[in-house]
């Protein structure tokens, strides 16, 4: 008997007909002679409803009290969905992420999973039972409170329980048919991928590919775990996403790229006229550390018409931008330099693919792509398996799709998305 986790986004679980379908579909897994876990979302925009309603009440509101808010919403599919299990004559317990020994530091809002302890849930299989986890939360055995993992954490909690009940792999239920080579919003043609590695995922989870959450990939590749990425809408089998180990059991020759991902959360912040000696550029990300940003790409360049000083820009999280650059701007007279800009109007689209490591060329296809579609290029970032560009945010789409097409990315129909959200 087998040991399968399943993972149901929002747009899977969005009213009580999705929730009936899914639960169609579990118990044909479970008739199928396996065991059964699921871990599912809030319903449809139910997580963004709380927000808001949260932020009508309070423009700050306690973590953890937002926390204890906005787990509400897994809660309320976990019960619906058990209850529909129930009527179709199968045994189905839910749990709530604590309940299910999901166990968490006390970072509210952006919790890390230090254990699993998955007891009930292994003795709801033992008895016969399906067993349904609130996704995308836990409990701090420090503070005892309940913490959440930070948005798209139920993929998260699908790997980790997978991980930790040894499951033969964990399927994660979204509203397209797998892994694309693109985003079908924006690159209508992009294709299914039927099998990619985790690196290669985990890179375009990175760019901005929202598919699959950054955090799971990373969680499934470090324990070994097998995804699945499917459609809660169709019966098509997704894209297998597996650890680079596993490669020879995936017997295709593997493309020069995977795919395009492009990412319109960043802005990029420069410093101008840094004075050129060691020691500044640590002083300005110090700064940009204490506000806890993530910066994602650096470019320094020495001025050709002054001596002496360096223009310094970098690239961060929206959400952040404010608090760094009213951070910088403080420190205006120690760092002393000459200008600070904030462009928040910027947009990256990036170019993955392990086959870039054997194949020449890559880079000059990319740029002249870009330059038959009129797109100028902000910044450049690069890694072994993957090439970046930043351009103006308006420009994405066309980027995407430009570059798309140059590589023979294009298939022959448009892509299907089912629902609309991408979770």
């Amino acid at each position: 008997m087998s040991l399968i986790v399943q993972k149901y986004g929002g747009s899977s679980v969005a009213d009580a007909e999705s929730i009936r379908r899914v639960a169609k579909r579990i118990i044909d897994t479970k008739r199928a002679g396996n065991d059964v876990v699921v871990t599912v979302s809030a319903m449809g925009d139910t997580t963004d409803e709380l927000i808001d309603l949260a932020h009508e009440i309070t423009p700050i509101p306690d973590p953890r009290e937002f926390d204890m808010l906005v787990t509400t919403g897994e809660r309320i599919s976990m019960a619906l969905l058990a209850m529909a299990i129930k009527s179709m004559g199968y045994d189905a317990r839910s749990y709530t992420g604590s309940q299910a020994g999901m166990l968490t530091t006390s970072n509210h809002g952006d919790a890390r999973i230090v254990d699993v302890t998955p007891g009930r849930i292994r003795t709801a299989l033992d008895e016969g039972a399906i067993a349904i986890v609130a996704g995308f939360q836990g409990v701090s055995p420090d503070t005892k409170d309940i913490t959440t993992l930070g948005r798209g954490g139920s993929d998260t909690t699908a790997v980790a329980l997978a991980a930790a009940l040894g499951a033969d792999k964990c399927e994660i239920y979204t509203d397209v048919d797998g892994v694309f080579t693109a985003d079908p919003r924006i690159v209508p043609k992009a294709r299914k991928i039927d099998a990619l590695s985790s690196e290669e995922t985990l890179e375009l989870a990175a760019s901005g590919a929202k598919v699959l959450h950054i955090r799971a990939v990373e969680y499934a590749r470090r324990q070994g775990v097998t995804l699945v990425v499917r459609s809660s809408f169709t019966n098509d089998p997704g894209t297998i996403v597996y650890h680079p180990d596993r490669a020879e059991e995936f017997p295709v020759e593997e493309a020069t790229i995977a795919g395009v991902a492009h990412d319109l959360s960043q802005a990029k912040i420069t410093v101008v006229g840094v004075p050129d000696v060691p020691g500044s550029a640590a002083a300005i990300f110090g700064l940009v550390a204490e506000q806890g940003a993530n910066i994602d790409m650096i470019v320094q360049n020495v001025q050709t018409q002054n001596d002496g000083v360096t223009d310094i820009s970098f690239t961060l999280p929206k959400a952040y931008a404010d608090a760094v650059t009213r951070a910088i701007e403080g420190a205006h007279e120690r760092l002393g330099y000459e200008q600070l800009r904030l462009d928040d109007q910027i947009g990256k689209v990036s170019l993955v693919g392990a086959g870039m490591r054997s194949n020449i060329g890559v880079s000059s296809t990319l740029f002249e792509a870009l330059r038959d579609a009129g797109i100028n290029i902000d910044m450049i970032s690069t890694s072994e398996i993957r090439i970046s560009i930043v351009t103006r945010a308006d420009l994405v789409p066309d980027a995407a799709r430009a570059i798309h097409a140059a590589f023979g990315l294009d298939g022959e129909s448009e892509a299907v998305v089912y629902a609309g959200t991408g979770r």
